[in-house]
């Protein structure tokens, strides 16, 4: 498991935005609610909360600097 700071990646930001899996289901309206990861995949959601609490993003970082 990663602690610490992310490297970001400009291609893999791009990339989750512009995916055709992704705007086909924002247009169909197929997405689970919000905290509902742990019935669809539990996992991978366990695996995303431990890695969302021990990592940070540089934009975040910049973020509260700049507030």
């Amino acid at each position: 498991m990663k602690f610490g700071p992310r490297k970001p990646s400009l291609k893999k930001m791009i990339s989750a935005r512009t995916s055709p899996k992704r705007i086909v289901r924002h247009n169909l309206g197929l997405k689970a609610p919000r905290g509902w990861g742990w019935l669809t995949n539990p996992k991978k959601a366990a695996y995303n909360r431990i890695y969302n609490r021990t990592t940070f993003s540089i934009w975040d970082l910049l973020k509260k600097l700049f507030r």
